[in-house]
């Protein structure tokens, strides 16, 4: 019977399946007591052997998928809480960077103003020194005449 968990199914026994090993058991112990004492089996009780041989390999089979089942939904929990763990990691990282851009913008926007005050001070200096020269190339030019 396929009891539905999460889209996942595990093989249960039911109570059918308890009373099919009812059923044949004594016929197992039966063949079990010919087989001892050395006697041929028929057809009949190789087939009820073989039954019981497969009702026990299904049964572990499920117990194995059952242990799969169990040991995925452990993998998909691990991996939802390193998903979780990245997630956080990324979102610090980003955090970081926004801080990064910020400062940048920042150290930017200083820099720009120091160029800015160097180009303004370079410029009257460039003035003044021309003006001077003007002055003295006019002052020179008046006395040289």
């Amino acid at each position: 019977m396929y009891n539905y968990n999460k889209k996942r199914f595990y093989m249960n026994k039911t109570a059918m399946d308890d009373m099919l090993i009812e059923m044949i058991e004594p016929k197992i112990q039966e063949i079990n007591k010919k087989f001892t004492s050395g006697k041929a089996l028929s057809q009949d009780d190789i087939n009820t052997l073989l039954l019981k041989s497969q009702y026990n390999h299904i049964n572990h089979l499920d117990d194995k998928l059952n242990e799969t089942v169990e040991s995925v939904k452990k993998l998909e929990t691990n991996f939802e809480v390193l998903k979780s763990d990245v997630n956080g990691r990324l979102n610090q990282f980003e955090e970081r960077l926004n801080t990064f851009e910020e400062k940048l913008n920042t150290f930017e926007q200083k820099i720009e103003a120091t160029i800015q005050k160097a180009l303004n001070k370079n410029m009257m200096l460039l003035i003044f020194v021309l003006g001077f020269f003007l002055t003295l190339s006019k002052v020179l030019d008046y006395f040289m005449k």
